[in-house]
């Protein structure tokens, strides 16, 4: 036996009950400014989003994906227009950098956020990746999802070293669930997460 299949002999064991299935409503918006090309969004469909999806899966969490038509406008000083976002799903968002207003240069993978009453993941595609290196570089899709799973997006974003510990527990949180497939945390805070998205949809409307 494998360190690999030792670790997850364990979690292996934990199934999940049909009926405790979560339903996570996520709308997938490719900037429609950046001229896709087959081979430069393949990375994306083929690699970093099916992980992601499949990882989810492994606590309970489905993913009920839909295409959105959308658009990220930039213009210098200003916060970015993103359109196409849906208030009754989580909106993640594909474009090729980060806005600088969000990225400040750091060469950011994604970032997630309340954007006009909207929850927002947006994903940079030059710099997303799937699981590299556990605790340091992990599926920059679950990654920033699990920020709004875990409550984050209702906080604000802290810097310096509360930031470098909030996004440590991320990583933290993505390893578990990647190498031992434990994410019995996060299927409770997504339960929480899922009430409050759609309180914010019966709130604020369309």
């Amino acid at each position: 036996m494998t360190r690999r299949q030792f670790l997850l002999a364990p979690a292996a064991l934990r199934l999940w009950p049909r009926h405790e299935t979560l339903r996570l409503p996520v709308q997938i918006i490719l900037d429609s400014r950046i001229p896709w090309r087959q081979d430069r969004i393949a990375k994306f469909w083929w690699h970093i989003w099916p992980e992601a999806v499949r990882e989810f899966a492994w606590c309970g969490i489905r993913i009920d994906r839909t295409l959105g038509h959308g658009e990220v406008g930039r213009s210098p000083g200003r916060q970015p227009m993103v359109t196409g976002l849906r208030r009754d799903a989580l909106n993640l968002v594909v474009t090729d950098r980060l806005p600088m207003e969000w990225d400040q240069g750091r060469a950011l993978a994604g970032v997630t956020t309340l954007y006009r009453g909207f929850h927002l993941c947006m994903v940079a595609w030059a710099f997303a990746h799937v699981n590299q290196i556990p605790f340091v570089s992990t599926n920059t899709c679950v990654h920033e999802m699990l920020h709004a799973l875990m409550l984050d997006i209702f906080e604000y974003r802290p810097t310096g070293i509360a930031g470098f510990m909030r996004e440590s527990r991320i990583d933290w949180y993505a390893t578990r669930l990647w190498l031992l497939r434990d994410g019995f945390a996060i299927r409770d805070s997504a339960g929480i997460y899922l009430e409050r998205l759609r309180a914010n949809a019966a709130k604020l409307g369309d």
